[in-house]
């Protein structure tokens, strides 16, 4: 990677790609050098054959966890997304900044975001205030995700190596929210 690495990273997946167990590990790593992290990450959780998609949400600076997802019952095809926590998420990355984090993980620069809504503000937030920002972004939404920072990021491959190298080139210059 390359010194000049900009202080909102987006690992770019496909769908073959198994992302949140790859950001979970960078947290935990990062975590266990003494990153204080803010930002909310996705831990998917089937609880029923009928029902592969349930998700949940851990908030990083607490270890807090909450629905993602909203049971819409059997036969729905409506998004699934639970408005409520999308503001729970939100509200736990504003926290975290608030308490000073030195670098934010947002699951994912989805189709919320996209659109202009999800935590696209929270991410500007952050970086705006000086705290790295480091987030997934599937390659339908890399042409979204290129307008929202004006090109101004850097891509990082799908793996904890390539975030882990991404915040040893950033973490100088983060400064405290």
């Amino acid at each position: 990677m390359s010194s000049d690495a900009l202080p909102i990273a987006a690992i770019l997946y496909t769908p073959a790609d198994h992302i949140e167990p790859v950001l979970i590990e960078a947290a935990r790593q990062l975590a266990q050098q003494g990153v204080r992290l803010g930002g909310v990450l996705q831990h998917d959780i089937p609880t029923t054959t009928e029902d592969p998609c349930g998700m949940e949400l851990e908030d990083l600076s607490g270890g807090e966890r909450f629905a993602l997802s909203q049971d819409l019952g059997s036969g729905s095809e409506a998004c699934r997304l639970d408005p409520d926590a999308l503001a729970h998420a939100a509200m736990a990355v504003r926290n975290a900044l608030e308490q000073g984090a030195t670098l934010v993980f947002i699951n994912k620069f989805g189709a919320q975001e996209a659109c202009g809504s999800g935590l696209r503000a929270e991410m500007a937030m952050a970086v705006a205030s000086g705290v790295p920002v480091v987030t997934a972004v599937g390659e339908r939404f890399l042409d979204e995700w290129q307008r929202f920072t004006g090109g101004g990021s850097t891509l990082l491959a799908p793996d904890v190596a390539a975030i882990l190298e991404w915040w040893d080139t950033v973490r100088d210059a983060a400064q405290p929210a």
